[in-house]
């Protein structure tokens, strides 16, 4: 059976020259990066020029970047540090109604300890409105968090008027870009964040790595402590083979950005037109052009999302209902419900996510396969049926 992986904002394959930029460090170079011999100081130089390939994509200084377990974390460390670290008496968070679950369930755990927090709505778009943003700004405003590219719609929001806001506010600024960067550029400087969250596994990495940006000069708590590693922000012994590989893959992703944008685009495109063409009753979710170029969100009313999705990968095709750390949930996607969707729509929709290594064979196979498999599961619904047959009677 031909296999086809339409699933990488869950997770991407790791890339063979990371692969064998990690093996040395899994080996032979098998050093603690803070040992002053000579093991250790190999394993050192390897930690910092990783550093600086990571540096030079976010075009940052390698001091700014804090080599942490993966998004998750450093979405944490950003709000939880930043919040801590106020001198405030009353403090105030701002973050948006689609967040990933790292940072809404932090938001949630902060203000069950006294934090404020504001769930700026987003519009059917699935876009920030900005001035809505700085509306909730008030004098005990400490952080305002809003991700860079959604998960599940890939949605692009608008950081740089985000960013000016904040400054203009004296408010620190932090982004999720877990699923931007190494997909469309990403410059700190342009955005004007104070902070940004990444993973290495969703740019062609591995997993259980990623790093925190922090602005020189962000007065920023540690979650944990330890050792003085990653200039007293993260403490304890450095996973370096991961962070050979992220350094790695960030290397590789700044290497002809544009040119995969644009063919991987035109893959996305290609799945979609092709799909909204041949089946009935299908739609994009989200804003079709400010988003990125690997995702698609449709739409396939009178099915169910979980059954699409074991029976695509019955025919070789993985696909996913949304994000990979709500699989199972019974309840729709808070980021679908947000944007006005109801819930039997937001449980009929299906991400499909695209990578550097997705061809136009895997988009044709799986455009091959997938209209039986939405007629075959609109057969078992009686709405589908009912309302089928009140189609055919209006349009006679």
């Amino acid at each position: 059976m031909r296999r086809v992986y339409l699933d990488n904002n869950a997770t991407t394959a790791v890339a063979p020259e990371v692969f064998e930029a990690m093996k040395p460090y899994l080996q032979d170079d098998y050093g603690n990066a803070s040992s002053i011999h000579w093991y250790g100081q190999r394993a050192r130089a390897a930690v910092e020029q990783s550093r600086e390939q990571l540096a030079r994509l976010l075009n940052a200084r390698s001091s700014e970047i804090a080599f942490t377990s993966g998004g998750t974390e450093s979405d944490n460390q950003s709000l939880f540090g930043i919040v801590q670290a106020s001198k405030s008496e009353k403090k105030h968070l701002i973050t948006t109604s689609i967040e990933h679950s790292a940072v809404l369930h932090s938001a949630r755990e902060l203000e069950k300890r006294g934090v404020r927090v504001t769930y700026v709505p987003v519009r059917s778009s699935g876009v920030v409105d900005p001035a809505e943003v700085e509306k909730a700004i008030g004098p005990d405003t400490v952080l305002i968090s809003v991700m860079h590219a959604n998960n599940e719609l890939g949605t692009i929001q608008p950081l740089e008027e985000i960013g000016r806001i904040a400054r203009e506010h004296d408010v620190y600024f932090h982004t999720d870009a877990v699923q931007s960067v190494g997909k469309i550029p990403v410059d700190v400087e342009s955005l004007g964040v104070d902070l940004l969250s990444l993973s290495a596994h969703k740019l062609h990495g591995p997993k259980g790595v990623g790093a925190l940006y922090v602005r020189k000069g962000t007065i920023l708590r540690p979650l944990m402590y330890g050792g003085h590693h990653e200039r007293d922000r993260r403490p304890g012994t450095e996973n370096v083979p991961g962070i050979v590989g992220l350094g790695k893959a960030a290397e590789i992703a700044g290497e002809r950005l544009a040119e995969r944008m644009h063919s991987v685009g035109a893959l996305r495109d290609r799945l979609e037109e092709q799909i909204l063409s041949s089946v009935p009753y299908a739609a994009v979710s989200g804003d079709k052009l400010r988003r990125l170029p690997t995702t698609t969100n449709i739409r396939f009313d009178y099915i169910e999302g979980e059954g699409f999705v074991i029976a695509m990968d019955l025919k070789g095709v993985a696909c996913s209902t949304g994000a990979a750390c709500s699989s199972g949930s019974v309840e729709p996607s808070h980021v679908l419900t947000a944007i006005g969707c109801t819930f039997e729509q937001a449980r009929s929709s299906i991400r499909f996510s695209l990578g550097r290594f997705t061809t136009l064979e895997d988009i044709d196979y799986t455009l091959e396969v997938l209209p039986g498999v939405v007629e075959q599961l609109r057969s078992l619904s009686p709405h589908y049926k009912k309302n089928a047959v009140s189609t055919q009677a209006s349009r006679a």
